[in-house]
């Protein structure tokens, strides 16, 4: 059975046997409380009514900042997990565009079939399929290719079909309520939809409200007690929960900051799974986010090579300086 992919699950490999330096750099979850929010990320529950940017401006005035972004637009009557990443996280806002996401859905059908027969349908329609966005979207309506990891849990009241369906990031569930309903013959639409996964970040995991964050923020401005706002905030680090990870040695730390790619003796640790041009991230040894990156080698190549570029930098995360410079600037590409 193909694991889905929140179920992937991922082995540590040593390259080098080395310590950090605690004088450098702090683990995610110790960062003095302004860098631990401008770093952080937020699994919110988004109530039915507003817009998904209507929320996150919500965000930004509870919390008094001037930049935050969400992982993944929910329509005004849909509920459920919203991704929203704070200041410096939003560079990070685009690892939710690689996870699967989940839904609880009511589909009504436009007239009375049988259940057996709807159950047929709904099969059909796990695995790969092909989806052209609706008219109400804000993409384009190129016809394209999403899949369905699986349609399960699936109820009937009169006309009304509840289901629990995983899927690819990017499908519209309105246009596969609409879809189900042309192949059954009597037309469906979505009446109700909740979003209970987005990624890493689960509506059983976490998941808090706009009152818990005015509430959290208020207990820290105005009796100085942070703690319930560190346990609400997330490191902007469990947003790759599900990305292959190389974790790199002090030394090349800085070099990676100032955007160069990273060389295999930079490497301390790196994680199975990783593919070629596909994403990774670049932490150091305290578990701090460097860089998002391409890969350029596989884990099997990593771990046979002693030298060659192991990953191409796409977007530096971490300041510079942060950690010692240890490299010469004249030849800083390709010195991680």
């Amino acid at each position: 059975m193909k694991l889905l992919p929140w179920q992937v699950k991922r082995d540590l490999v040593t390259k080098v046997d080395e310590e950090t330096d605690p004088a450098h750099g702090v683990t995610p979850q110790s960062r003095e409380i302004s860098k631990y929010i401008s770093h952080g990320i937020l699994n919110l529950d988004k109530p039915s009514g507003p817009t998904s940017h209507e929320v996150v401006a919500w965000v930004k005035k509870i919390l008094k900042i001037d930049h935050a972004g969400h992982g993944g637009t929910l329509d005004p009557r849909v509920t459920g997990v919203l991704p929203v990443a704070l200041q410096e996280a939003t560079k990070i806002a685009q690892v939710f565009l690689y996870s699967g996401k989940e839904y609880i859905c009511v589909m009504r059908l436009h007239s009375t079939m049988p259940r057996e027969r709807v159950q047929e349908v709904i099969d059909e329609f796990v695995g790969e399929i092909y989806q052209r966005p609706p008219l109400r979207s804000s993409v384009a309506r190129r016809l394209r290719r999403r899949t369905i990891y699986y349609i399960q849990d699936v109820e009937f009241l009169e006309n009304r079909v509840l289901f629990r369906v995983g899927c690819q990031a990017g499908t519209y569930i309105r246009k596969l309520c609409f879809d189900i309903g042309e192949a059954l013959g009597c037309g469906a639409h979505m009446e109700e939809l909740r979003r209970t996964r987005a990624g890493p970040l689960a509506e059983d995991e976490d998941l808090i409200t706009l009152y818990d964050l005015y509430e959290a923020y208020h207990l820290w401005t105005e009796g100085n007690d942070e703690s319930k706002l560190r346990t609400i905030i997330q490191p902007m680090e469990n947003a790759l929960t599900l990305v292959p990870k190389i974790f790199l040695r002090d030394s090349a730390v800085d070099s990676i900051c100032h955007g160069a790619n990273l060389a295999v003796p930079g490497i301390a640790k790196f994680e199975t799974g990783i593919r070629k041009k596909g994403v990774v991230g670049l932490f150091t040894l305290k578990g701090e986010l460097v860089a998002l990156a391409r890969a350029l080698m596989t884990t099997e190549e990593i771990e046979d090579k002693e030298r060659g570029i192991t990953t191409d930098t796409l977007r530096g995360i971490m300041a510079p300086g942060t950690y010692p410079r240890l490299w010469r600037k004249r030849s800083r590409k390709g010195q991680g």
